[in-house]
């Protein structure tokens, strides 16, 4: 079972025999992991460790965070980096629709592993590395009038929503700063104009002027419990 209900039992204190060291934790590759309410997500987890032996092998990772939220991995498989340092990768595959998730789960998890090492030395590092555990997030974007006259006043609106993990629907997510951004027909950067809040149920609302063709778009930094995200450019023919 992926996720357990159950209270994470307390972890030993962290360990090692001889010269072996847990040097790098990484997951999904960027330390981010960002949960929807409709599908599940394989999370890739990667421990990288050193032994003047080698690495032998290490013991399935743990995974938990606020509100009792807690993953095991799979069996990590090691694959050599040189002869002294080996990367020990594994994975749990979450699925909001049958595991055991609350919205006070989302915030900063934290891995612990252990590593065995050829000459049976080991190291076993409680919080080894630690990982943003997010609700996945929505944007939506509309510009009008379309097209427009050049000079002219655009109303720009759209929602900001987040995933519920208990009641498996996305909502609104207010008094949020999002940023109204810019991309001129025929760029491919765009530029902040502005930044919006908002409302109590995430909607949002604000004008522009139109001076060319081109996408304008809302975009989400993120925050602690909840993934960055920009909307698709919505065009406006500019006249």
């Amino acid at each position: 079972m992926a996720l357990s209900a159950l209270a994470v039992p307390a972890a030993q204190a962290d360990g090692s025999q001889g010269d072996t060291k847990i040097t790098k934790v990484v997951v999904d590759g960027d330390n981010k992991v960002s949960i929807g309410t409709s599908s599940a997500v394989t999370v890739k987890v990667s421990v990288t460790a050193t032994d003047g032996s080698g690495i032998k092998g290490a013991d399935e990772f743990d995974l938990y965070g606020p509100d009792n939220g807690y993953a095991t991995t799979s069996k990590p498989t090691c694959a050599k980096v040189n002869t002294t340092t080996s990367t020990c990768t594994a994975s749990v595959t979450i699925d909001p629709r049958t595991d055991y998730l609350t919205d006070k789960s989302a915030g900063t998890w934290y891995v612990d592993a252990w590593v065995d090492a050829n000459d049976e030395d080991y190291s076993w590092k409680e919080k080894a590395g630690s990982f943003s555990f997010q609700r996945a997030a929505k944007l939506t974007v509309n510009a009008a009038p379309e097209p427009v006259t050049k000079g002219r006043t655009l109303t720009v609106t759209g929602a900001l929503t987040r995933a519920d993990w208990e009641s498996l629907k996305y909502g609104g997510y207010g008094s949020q700063a999002v940023k109204l951004q810019y991309r001129k027909s025929g760029s491919s950067t765009y530029t902040t104009l502005k930044t919006v809040t908002a409302d109590s149920k995430g909607n949002l609302k604000t004008t522009t002027t139109a001076s060319a063709d081109g996408y304008y778009r809302f975009s989400f930094a993120g925050s602690s419990t909840t993934a960055a995200v920009s909307a698709a450019g919505d065009f406006v023919d500019v006249k």
